[in-house]
């Protein structure tokens, strides 16, 4: 979900230039910060938004050039001189050497009430309108460079997927053998203890000690799931946060294999899925 983009767009003797950047999150997180203009204007900048950028940490910053000549703060001169004449004639009457520092007169005059004058104008809809398409287009810029960057992580995720389809047909020639091992494991355990017990019994035990370390169900369950998680990635948008579900689904399966592998190459092959599979919960916060 991380992106950036950028548009700028000209209405008038205004330069509006519109960036957004985003970063991952659960929730759809907006801030923006534009020029005091264009504050009447925030809602639908948020609509524009809003629209088209689903989930993120979204930064958008919106900024106003104007020319020299436009510039919509305007110098009062004829008040500027009536508080001149007035600090000049106070000063003689108090006998005080009037002009003295210029600089710093010219400063205080220009603090006083009504000297400065802000001519801005209240944003017309053309303007409006321009600012509006330069949004739209700084989102669409982020969104191709999201989908550019999605494609690349999306490729490397299902290619994970497809290590741990292939590392669960690795667990299949370790069963057959996982099942003579533990048959005579508990057969030398009986002999060592010189005990004595009824064959058929002890075939019941066996059978229903092995059904309980059986791994099918998981195997095809976990199969099931990275074959359902192929086709939301491929036939689904904004599917980051299923996807997230889906493999904390396949984690359960693979736990469950973990716990009744009883073999020491079945608990290999676990980790190494288990690893893949982290690798993928972790690109998938990048996922919308």
């Amino acid at each position: 979900m991380t992106g950036y983009g950028k548009a700028e767009g000209v209405s008038g003797e205004r330069k509006i230039t519109a960036e957004v950047r985003s970063l991952n999150s659960k929730q759809f997180d907006l801030s923006v910060k534009s020029p005091s203009l264009y504050r009447a204007a925030d809602n639908e900048i948020r609509a524009v938004v809003s629209q088209s950028l689903v989930r993120g940490k979204i930064d958008l910053y919106i900024n106003c050039e104007s020319s020299a000549g436009a510039s919509p703060v305007r110098i009062n001169g004829p008040v500027f001189a009536a508080y001149h004449r007035q600090l000049e004639e106070i000063a003689a009457g108090c006998g005080i050497g009037f002009g003295e520092d210029p600089g710093g007169l010219v400063s205080a005059i220009l603090r006083l009430p009504e000297v400065v004058e802000n001519n801005a104008e209240s944003l017309g809809d053309n303007e409006k309108a321009v600012l509006l398409e330069t949004v739209r287009a700084a989102v669409d810029a982020l969104n191709g460079f999201r989908e550019s960057e999605g494609a690349i992580l999306m490729a490397d995720i299902l290619e994970r997927v497809g290590r741990i389809e292939a590392a669960v047909a690795e667990v299949e020639p370790f069963e057959a053998e996982r099942v003579e091992t533990v048959k005579n494991r508990i057969r030398e355990n009986i002999e060592k203890a010189q005990l004595s017990c009824d064959e058929n019994r002890l075939e019941q035990e066996l059978i229903y000690y092995i059904e309980k370390l059986d791994v099918t169900e998981e195997k095809v369950r976990l199969r099931n799931h990275c074959d359902y998680f192929r086709q939301v990635a491929a036939g689904e948008d904004n599917a980051g946060k299923k996807l997230g579900f889906i493999a904390q689904e396949m984690g359960r399966e693979i736990n469950t294999l973990g716990s009744k592998a009883n073999h020491a190459g079945i608990q290999k092959i676990v980790v190494g899925m288990k690893d893949e599979l982290e690798k993928i919960k972790e690109q998938l916060l990048n996922i919308l």
